[in-house]
C-alpha cells in the first residue's frame, strides 16, 4: 500500500493526504505532527539567522524536543556530510544545524530556508514506533525548491510527543 501525503511547513500550513493510520498506539496524524514541527524548526532557525536572532537557541530546542538524543540512542545521516557521516551526539547534530568553523559543517538549517515540504511515500505506525519514508522539499530565499530523500523513525517521548531516534537524508542520486 502506498501512501502519498504532502506536508508544508513554513508562513503556512498545507496538508494533503489519503490513507488511514495503521496499528495502534502512535498515529499517522502524530507523524505527520511531527513533520510540521520539524519543518517549522528549520525555517525558524534560518530566518533567526538571516535576522540576526538566537538561531543557535532555537536550533538547540529544536533538537531537544525533536530528537531523543538523551532519552536512548539516535541514528542520525544527514544531507550535506561525507567526513563526519553520522552524528550520533546531540553536539554533532547541533554542528551540523549551525555550523562550525573547521568542519564540513556548514549550517545546513542556517541555509535561508523558508519552506519545508514533506512527501510521504509510507508512514507506518505501531503501539512504540512509527516510520516515515519519502521525499521533502526545501524551499530557498529564491524559491527554488531542493529535493532531499528521507526516511525517519520515531518513538513516543516522555512527554507524549513523538521524537527522532532514525533520520537518514540524501540528495537523489543524479547519474
Amino acid at each position: 500500500m502506498s501512501i502519498k501525503k504532502t506536508i508544508v511547513a513554513g508562513v503556512g500550513l498545507s496538508l494533503m493526504f489519503s490513507g488511514a493510520a495503521l496499528g495502534g498506539g502512535i498515529s499517522e496524524q502524530a507523524v505527520i505532527d511531527a513533520q510540521e514541527r520539524w519543518g517549522k524548526g528549520i525555517v525558524d532557525i534560518a530566518a533567526l539567522y538571516a535576522n540576526g536572532g538566537d538561531y543557535k537557541a532555537r536550533a538547540t530546542d529544536h533538537i531537544q524536543k525533536l530528537y531523543a538524543y538523551g532519552d536512548t540512542d539516535v541514528m542520525f545521516k544527514p544531507t550535506l556530510a561525507a567526513e563526519d557521516q553520522f552524528r550520533e551526539t546531540f553536539d554533532e547534530a547541533l554542528r551540523y544545524f549551525i555550523g562550525a568553523d573547521g568542519t564540513e559543517d556548514s549550517g545546513f538549517a542556517t541555509k535561508g530556508w523558508t519552506q519545508v515540504r514533506w512527501e510521504n511515500n509510507g508512514i507506518y505506525t505501531g503501539d512504540k514506533v512509527a516510520m516515515a519514508m519519502g521525499n521533502y522539499f526545501f524551499t530557498d530565499p529564491d524559491g527554488k525548491e531542493v529535493k532531499v530523500e528521507y526516511t525517519f523513525g520515531y518513538l513516543k517521548g516522555a512527554d507524549g510527543n513523538l521524537k527522532i531516534n532514525l533520520h537518514h537524508s540524501s540528495l537523489p542520486y543524479s547519474p
